[in-house]
């Protein structure tokens, strides 16, 4: 069973923020389409989405991991027993 946070993008600092940001804009499998983007691109947009609430950023207490979902997928696992 895994017990997941919302954590709010603004109660982040600035350098943990830009950190978290690339560190998923990197990861190996995230597909930003045919033509290769730019990390600088791929974390504008990133911070965009967050911004505008269309992501949203869960913490995984029991795995300790982190990741950024779609806002529907993340009220799914705000909302759901697991």
């Amino acid at each position: 069973m895994s017990n997941f946070l919302e954590i709010p993008i603004d109660r982040l600092a600035a350098d943990v923020f830009d950190a978290l940001l690339e560190e998923f804009a990197s990861r190996d499998g995230t597909d930003y389409g045919e033509v290769e983007t730019p990390l600088e691109s791929r974390v504008s947009q990133l911070r965009r989405q967050l911004e505008l609430g269309e992501l949203i950023l869960l913490y995984d207490s029991d795995n300790q991991e982190w990741d950024l979902l779609p806002k529907d997928r993340a009220t799914e696992f705000l909302t759901e027993p697991y």
